[in-house]
């Protein structure tokens, strides 16, 4: 008896090792999740709402931004739960919700949701076309920080400073610009066959900030504390460079990346900060249709998975007792999402050219062991966890409730159109025990502790706040867990209606 469990205990050590037991059984409507996670964009909006608008809670705000400086800033989105646009990770998510529409036009398409994402992507690079006023000028930030994390007040209530911040050929942000060339590059590809004058817009624009980017080469500080550039900007650069060569098809854009690959190396982060992994996924595809002059890339891509997968010799970011990827404490989910959405594209890329694996040290992970590990990451988040609670608002029967959003947890002006003043949000709703009074529907939370752990407490940020490149990276995740036939049946989903509060409805 003794022997065998020896036995079985081997068995199964030697199959997590190599990448067999690290799948999940549990399956979700993937197609509800993916409407919902596309849905929150549009609770996250600034400037005028337009008559197709679902969010129902939400009304117009800022819509005086940039007036003083006499530059358009309006539109765009609010970045997390404050009321502050930064233009820097805008750019990024509007990067990553082009790319899933890419990637998985027709899984995204086969659930009548394509035309909601394209919406949601167009919002975003329609306020990066206005921040970009000249060649060498770029808006990078709307509202004073400080000011706006100090106050709790609804964005249609904003009384807080609306500063304006810009990069030029003075005072230089690479970061900033390039990942702006990519989010307006990538959306190109989006709109290129269904508004082909727009498209080329957009790429036109991307040209010109890559310009700017790479001729005047600066680290980007101007929204420091909040969002500060730790990697340097040549991750931006390959990204840029990237996403101009698929977009455009010009040679040079593809040179640019060989001759400067040097800067790549590994990675085991996927982040608004960080993009190597980004860069060396695409740039695979590259290697694989073959460019073989990426092969330092195509390796480094291979060393981002090696540093993800629980069995790896070289795992560099373990997992939660309850199978969770976890980062770092802040925000977690945000980084777990992003590094499922590479894992999914480069086991997609593995699959498609016929590679069986890869090796990490002795353990070999095949492009279906790959998937199997990014589908847990998913259906954690959508409630196969220690807490058994979904991670996005409205989706399942148990999900945060208090999550830290200033709009969502003061009630909608459409049914309380007295002002509430900064303070006054603070103590009648942000130290209330209660619900917050709108359900963001879609919103996906921080995330839980390293133990698995979460507290519904609006003041605990780290973990209750939502952000939109951590819903966009999530778009990308879950699309790629949606039947590829094109025989799916379209669907209506549904969005909670939760007592007499207000919701989010579509119509």
């Amino acid at each position: 008896m003794g022997y065998n469990l020896v036995f079985i205990g081997v068995l199964l050590w030697c199959a997590m090792v190599n990448g067999l037991a690290i799948s999940s059984s549990a399956n979700y409507d993937y197609a509800d999740a993916l409407g919902k996670a596309i849905l929150f964009f549009e609770g996250q909006r600034s400037g005028k709402l337009p008559t197709s608008q679902r969010v129902k809670w939400r009304g117009d705000s800022a819509l005086s931004d940039g007036k003083l400086q006499n530059v358009n800033l309006t539109g765009g989105y609010y970045d997390a739960g404050d009321n502050i646009k930064f233009g820097w990770p805008m750019a990024f998510t509007t990067t990553l919700l082009s790319w899933a529409a890419v990637e998985y036009q027709s899984e995204i398409s086969s659930v009548n949701q394509l035309g909601y994402l394209q919406g949601a992507i167009r919002w975003g690079a329609d306020f990066i076309l206005k921040a970009h006023t000249s060649p060498t000028t770029l808006y990078t930030q709307v509202g004073d920080g400080n000011a706006d994390h100090n106050c709790w007040e609804r964005p249609e209530d904003m009384d807080t400073p609306r500063t304006v911040y810009k990069i030029d050929a003075n005072s230089p942000g690479t970061e900033a610009a390039a990942d702006s060339a990519a989010a307006l590059s990538a959306a190109s590809i989006v709109f290129k066959k269904i508004d082909a004058n727009y498209s080329s817009k957009l790429l036109s624009h991307s040209k010109s900030l890559f310009d700017f980017a790479d001729k005047y080469r600066g680290s980007y500080s101007s929204s420091c504390p909040f969002y500060c550039s730790y990697s340097g900007y040549q991750d931006e650069l390959l990204w840029a460079a990237s996403w101009l060569y698929k977009a455009s098809g010009e040679i040079k854009y593809l040179s640019y990346t060989i001759h400067n690959q040097g800067w790549s190396h590994a990675v085991s982060e996927f982040s608004w900060d960080n993009k190597f992994a980004g860069a060396q996924t695409l740039l695979s595809e590259e290697f694989y249709d073959g460019k073989k002059d990426l092969a330092k890339i195509k390796s480094d891509a291979e060393s981002f998975i090696c540093a993800v997968m629980p069995g790896s010799s070289s795992l560099q970011i373990k997992t939660t007792p309850g199978g969770l990827l976890f980062t770092r404490d802040s925000s977690n989910l945000q980084y777990a999402s992003s590094s499922t959405m590479v894992l999914f594209i480069l086991s997609k890329t593995l699959s498609r050219n016929d590679i069986s694996g890869i090796n990490c040290g002795s353990a070999h992970f095949t492009p279906s062991q790959i998937r199997a590990f990014a589908k847990t990451q998913v259906d954690y988040i959508l409630g196969n966890n220690p807490m058994k609670m979904s991670y996005m608002v409205g989706f399942g029967s148990k999900y945060p409730k208090k999550l830290h959003h200033r709009g969502s947890s003061i009630p909608s002006i459409k049914v309380h159109p007295a002002k509430v003043g900064c303070n006054d949000g603070r103590s009648d709703y942000y130290d209330s025990a209660n619900p917050n009074p709108n359900t963001h529907v879609g919103a996906i939370v921080g995330g839980p502790d390293s133990n698995d752990q979460f507290n519904d407490a609006r003041s605990d940020y780290s973990h209750s706040e939502p952000a939109t490149y951590l819903n966009a990276a999530f778009v990308a995740s879950v699309s790629a867990l949606l039947p590829t036939t094109s025989q799916t049946k379209l669907r209506t989903l549904s969005f909670p209606q939760i007592g007499a509060r207000e919701t989010n409805l579509v119509t």
